[in-house]
């Protein structure tokens, strides 16, 4: 077996992504360890990238939170609803313009681009938004932001792509446009629709702005906004911080990455499960020579 040559270039390659590996993963493992600390510690700086005086004490005041609980399953109820909408309307956008035969095809096109630089701003959307009846809804949660223009265009690319040939033979067999759509195209559509479908699913899990626009009722708002509320605050709904430990200072900042951590964890659990799309060939022995 021959053994690969390194030249500079590989080198200097490989240093730069070890570099952007451990600028990444080391804020995360910096705020694990201070989360999972005891406070006598981390008032030293003593705390690298290994927790020391291990307690989960953090971690137990945020899940014992009872606005915890129902946040979670506000927001995996926004992610799974939004994810699935956002994906069936940008699939069907996207297949529908990237048939250039399709009537007004340019128009709906530029139509489409132009919201990208353009938009209508916050004051207008929130007003089209409560003028429809969903302020303080799940909808309002999802439908303002169901599509997005830059995925939008990334799938239909990915059509564009398809071979004809598929199309062709469905129609000889009988099949109509749904028909292919739904048959043919979307089953050979996997990566592309796993990775917009990642997507999204990250942009709602994340998505704070919308709450803090449309939504007034407290059992509504998702889990970063009750995050977001307790790390700019400090507080725990029935819980004292700074019972917690000697220094309240200290505690609060142990608070902010346990919240963090929380919040965070996941959505991250869920890309390993959709890893194999991303380089997975979506038309290999889709067609045969």
């Amino acid at each position: 077996m021959v053994a690969k040559k390194w030249s500079l270039a590989n080198v200097l390659i490989v240093i730069c992504l070890l570099l952007v590996v451990a600028a990444t993963l080391y804020p995360f493992l910096y705020m694990i360890a201070v989360s999972l600390s005891k406070d006598i510690y981390v008032m030293r700086g003593e705390i690298g990238l290994w927790p020391k005086g291990l307690n989960f004490d953090m971690y137990k005041l945020v899940l014992k939170d009872p606005r915890i609980g129902s946040a979670y399953v506000n927001t995996i109820v926004y992610t799974v609803v939004s994810t699935v909408l956002s994906l069936i309307i940008t699939a069907m956008g996207a297949y529908a313009i990237s048939k250039k035969h399709m009537l007004f095809h340019q128009t709906f096109t530029l139509m489409i681009v132009f919201t990208m630089f353009f938009s209508g701003g916050m004051i207008p959307t929130f007003l089209v938004v409560k003028q429809v009846g969903i302020v303080d809804t799940i909808w309002g949660m999802i439908l303002p932001t169901a599509v997005s223009t830059w995925n939008l265009i990334i799938m239909r690319t990915f059509f564009s792509n398809i071979p004809k040939e598929l199309e062709e033979a469905g129609r000889i067999d009988g099949l109509n446009d749904i028909g292919i759509f739904v048959r043919l195209v979307l089953p050979l559509s996997k990566a592309s629709l796993a990775t917009i479908g990642l997507f999204y699913a990250v942009g709602m899990w994340n998505n704070f702005y919308s709450a803090l626009l449309y939504l007034r009722k407290a059992e509504l708002f998702p889990l970063q906004v009750v995050l977001r509320n307790i790390v700019l605050a400090g507080q725990i709904v029935n819980g004292d911080v700074s019972s917690v430990g000697g220094d309240s200072l200290i505690v609060e900042e142990s608070l902010k990455f346990a919240t963090i951590i929380v919040s965070t964890v996941p959505i991250l659990l869920l890309y390993p499960f959709l890893q194999k799309y991303f380089v997975k060939g979506v038309t290999i022995g889709s067609v045969k020579g």
